[in-house]
């Protein structure tokens, strides 16, 4: 049309302008109508912004959430009444049916347990189970009840039976919500724990916001504030511990598995609040990205090594083989030994030796009364050997004649004694 479009300050202030004397400017228009047009219009521009859409309300996720924990909970109590209230009349059914959905589905069929023969259980249990709860019922110690009881107990297992019903439709509805409101949180985390997540932050917008290091946690907020308070080691992970790649890994690797899925998962909520594309790759390729970073933690392996290369030491196992090597006493010292040393040991040696053959000499000539004749010996030797001899000889001189002294006194004095006696004998 040839109109050329101007945009700069002055265009802007000249709106302001007109919008503020629309009124006067335009007949029959108020003020109410000109509200109403301006919200209308600031709503369309937002749900363009950010795509919005009615398949998209997370509201019903968070209520769907809430009346499925609920529906367990009651779930579980009447079972429990279920099972408490007929294993009067029939104890041994408890022990011998563990599963709660056939439990309920036999009292139902069977009524009291003198139909338990005649009952057709091939619906609803196995061959062998069959077997045992005809056996059991034969040999019952259980009491007896009137028909009105059994009627109450069918109509409380016909109560259990629809809510099992009804549980598994609300988790198909959720299932089917959490792919079209978070798709990339869903194939992370799955659609319990990501249902978990947004009802716990209130809403996916405001779980976007959340960071990595909060939606780890999220779900453990008693145990947090606990250890702070405490001063003892933070939790490692809130709901996101359910989830299916955190549940899988070893116990030594968890936290560090929900670290990562915390991260990927951060990323995946606010791709899926604010983005206008709804594809599932990045979740599908985070996902495979995760799997393979668990089976490499699983193997012991790392892809970072820090600055000290501590990281990879604790993962490195010494495998080496250790050769056996003998003591050597030659090695003891190293400095060589001198000649004289050598004499000298020799010459201590010697005397030994010597005085071992004379002992022996000395023994064989005592014995057979030989003549042979001693070698000769060394000078130093033959010289210790008479200063020895005549050290001997002194001693036995020096003691000789006191010993000889000794005997002389003795025998004077029983010469005396003799004396005495016989001039006794005399006087007498």
């Amino acid at each position: 049309m040839g109109v050329q479009c101007v945009s700069n300050n002055n265009v802007a202030e000249l709106m302001r302008c007109i919008k503020s004397q629309v009124e006067g400017l335009i007949p029959g228009l108020q003020s109410k109508d000109l509200a109403a047009m301006s919200l209308g219009l600031g709503h369309n521009l937002a749900r363009y912004k950010l795509k919005f859409s009615p398949d998209k309300v997370d509201t019903m996720v968070v209520q769907a959430i809430s009346l499925l924990d609920d529906i367990d909970k009651e779930l579980n109590n009447y079972t429990m009444r279920t099972r408490e209230w007929y294993g009067w009349h029939f104890p041994e059914l408890g022990k011998i049916l563990t599963d709660n959905t056939a439990y309920i589905r036999t009292v139902l069929k069977m009524g009291t347990r003198e139909k338990a023969a005649a009952s057709d259980f091939s619906e609803i249990l196995s061959e062998e189970l069959e077997e045992k709860v005809k056996e059991g019922a034969e040999v019952s110690m259980g009491t007896e009840i009137s028909e009105e009881d059994i009627a109450n107990i069918k109509c409380l297992c016909e109560q259990v039976l629809e809510l099992t019903e009804y549980r598994e439709q609300l988790y198909t509805y959720l299932k089917n919500r959490m792919v079209a409101i978070a798709p990339n949180v869903t194939i992370l985390v799955g659609e319990l724990v990501g249902a978990r997540l947004i009802a716990h932050a209130g809403s996916l917008i405001n779980l976007a916001k959340h960071p990595a290091s909060t939606i780890q946690i999220l779900g453990a907020e008693k145990a947090l504030f606990r250890a702070l308070k405490t001063r003892h080691a933070t939790p490692k992970y809130g709901l996101l511990y359910h989830a299916t790649l955190v549940s899988q890994t070893s116990t030594k690797n968890k936290g560090k598995m929900s670290r990562m899925l915390a991260a990927k998962a951060a990323l995946a909520c606010r791709y899926d609040a604010l983005g206008e594309e709804t594809t599932t790759d990045m979740g599908i390729e985070n996902r495979s990205k995760l799997a393979s970073r668990i089976s490499m933690l699983e193997e012991g392996h790392s892809f970072r090594i820090s600055g000290r290369g501590k990281s990879l030491a604790k993962f490195s196992k010494y495998q080496g083989v250790q050769e056996v090597q003998q003591y050597h006493a030659a090695a003891d010292t190293t400095l060589p030994s001198s000649s004289k040393r050598k004499f000298d040991d020799d010459f201590e040696e010697e005397p030994a030796k010597m005085i071992k053959v004379e002992d022996e000499t000395q023994e064989a000539a005592q014995d057979s009364t030989g003549t042979e004749k001693k070698k000769k010996k060394k000078k130093k030797i033959k010289q210790e050997e008479d200063e020895e001899a005549s050290a001997e000889q002194q001693v036995e001189v020096k003691e000789e004649p006191e010993a000889s002294a000794m005997d002389v006194d003795q025998s004077e004095k029983k010469k005396k004694k003799k004396k005495k006696k016989k001039e006794a004998e005399n006087a007498e």
